[in-house]
């Protein structure tokens, strides 16, 4: 892996733990020991090859995102080409971790200032390192986190170039480890309250309603969505509907287009009322005419008003029946009483 590609890799890793995440009341501000060992890929000024690096780091968890540590560490990489020795390297960091979240899985970034002391053949130098870098932790057990993070190190040696044209270097670090946080982990105490009850309002009674406006009180009514307009018996149940305004053409069982807006309001309430018992669709004339035509024309207009309702969809079983001049509810002597006699109404046959 080379500097490039380590930086890339930091990068994502440090736009992942940039995902927020909510915690609740943070109380863990143990001391823990951090252990590790990893990889190092050196910048190419160095001259030398991959190596490796261990140490042993000391923290606090001071809140719910910031832990500092301080850390000894030794590292080792083998020189490039001629020349005696390798570059060891070892030294002390004081750093800062910022943690986005504290659950089970806890992303953060990390800096960190410190001193080192290089040896390589006869050359040796004191220098000074900074660190950038992100990781995680997963917790295992309350005592044990498994840690990695990946870093960028400079390196600066004041004067001394160990036989290379620079005295700063650059190191990439990967390194693997765990932490041990010393004690139990502290929980925060459960506390319980007594909710205060919210008052409940008394519940309407049920004889002064009457939500269908039948006449009948919802504590009686056992049909409570009575179509509006028709007559219902002693438990608010339909019995009757009369269609008033649903005419015909003289001496015909043609429906007025007056009468056609009138029944496809009926037949929507008939759609979504939900009592389907049948229904007899009742037809009646005024004296004028025989008997005989009186009783078919009545006949053909229920039958007319049967069709209708059906073709706008209405599923309850439906019965025309005529019933003529037979039944009048007005005087047959007057315009007025013969225009009242010629209606159609709805029958609710029950079970």
């Amino acid at each position: 892996m080379n500097n490039k590609q380590a930086l890339a890799l930091l990068g994502l890793l440090g736009t992942a733990a940039a995902v927020p995440a909510h915690a609740d009341t943070f109380l863990d501000n143990r001391w823990y020991a951090a252990p590790f060992a990893g990889f190092v890929n050196p910048g190419g000024d160095r001259g030398a090859e991959d190596g490796y690096i261990t140490g042993l780091g000391v923290g606090k968890i001071l809140d719910e995102h910031f832990n500092v540590e301080l850390k000894g560490f030794y590292s080792q990489l083998e020189r490039q080409g001629a020349g005696p020795g390798n570059w060891d390297m070892s030294g002390g960091i004081a750093e800062a971790q910022y943690f986005f979240s504290r659950g089970q899985f806890a992303p953060y970034t990390v800096f960190g200032v410190g001193g080192m002391h290089t040896d390589l053949g006869t050359h040796s130098a004191p220098s000074f390192i900074g660190e950038a870098g992100a990781g995680f932790t997963y917790e295992v057990t309350d005592n044990f986190l498994l840690r990695t993070d990946i870093r960028y190190r400079y390196n600066h040696n004041a004067g001394e170039y160990f036989g290379r044209n620079t005295d700063q270097f650059s190191d990439m670090l990967l390194n693997v480890g765990f932490v041990l946080p010393f004690g139990p982990k502290p929980v925060a105490e459960a506390k319980f309250e007594i909710p205060t009850p919210t008052p409940v309002a008394a519940a309407p009674d049920c004889a002064t309603l009457d939500d269908d406006n039948d006449g009948v009180n919802n504590c009686v009514d056992q049909c409570l969505h009575s179509l509006a307009g028709s007559k219902v018996d002693a438990q608010g149940c339909p019995v009757s509907l009369e269609l008033k305004g649903v005419n015909f053409k003289f001496d015909s069982a043609e429906l007025t287009e007056n009468a056609t807006y009138i029944l496809d309001t009926v037949a929507n309430n008939l759609i979504q009322y939900p009592d389907k018992h049948d229904i007899e669709v009742r037809g009646h004339t005024s004296s004028e005419g025989s008997d005989a035509h009186n009783l078919a024309l009545s006949v053909r207009r229920s039958q007319s008003v049967v069709d209708y309702l059906k073709m706008r969809g209405v599923s309850n079983r439906m019965i025309a029946h005529g019933m003529g001049e037979d039944y009048p509810i007005a005087d047959n002597s007057t315009e007025e009483g013969r225009i009242a006699n010629r209606r159609v109404e709805l029958i609710w046959m029950g079970d």
